[in-house]
């Protein structure tokens, strides 16, 4: 399991990269991508490892509008894994709730997300996404 990034949701991507710009030297490493299942856009930025993932809702029902709607911020970690089914699994029996089982996200590799907060420590959302396979 390895740190991929920290997801950040905003109102409006291409106005977030203008401000960001002021303030942080990073490269764009993608264009604006849409991801279906979840309603949004994202575009991934390289400051260094891990990477900065902004999230832009694109329709009121997409999980992350009310939060973008209150001004949004930081929305997840996400952790880069080889077997999704059996990441979830461990987690559930453990005692975290599954909030979005494994389905489609960019770059054709599988997402899942956990709600890791527990009695002492809260850590919100925490992303799975699958290795992307080599073939």
């Amino acid at each position: 399991m390895k740190l991929h990034h920290i997801g950040i949701v905003v109102s409006n991507i291409q106005q977030s990269l203008g401000e960001l710009k002021n303030y942080l030297n990073f490269e764009t490493i993608s264009g604006i991508l849409p991801v279906g299942s979840q309603k949004v856009n994202i575009c991934f930025l390289k400051v260094g490892e891990p990477f900065l993932e902004l999230i832009e809702p694109v329709s009121q029902d997409s999980p992350v509008s009310e939060f973008a709607r209150v001004g949004g911020g930081v929305h997840h970690l996400c952790f880069e894994v080889k077997d999704i089914e059996s990441e979830l699994a461990n987690f559930s029996k453990k005692g975290a709730t599954i909030l979005v089982t494994p389905t489609k996200g960019f770059d054709e590799r599988r997402i899942a997300f956990v709600d890791l907060n527990t009695k002492n420590t809260k850590c919100g959302l925490i992303e799975f996404l699958e290795i992307k396979k080599e073939f």
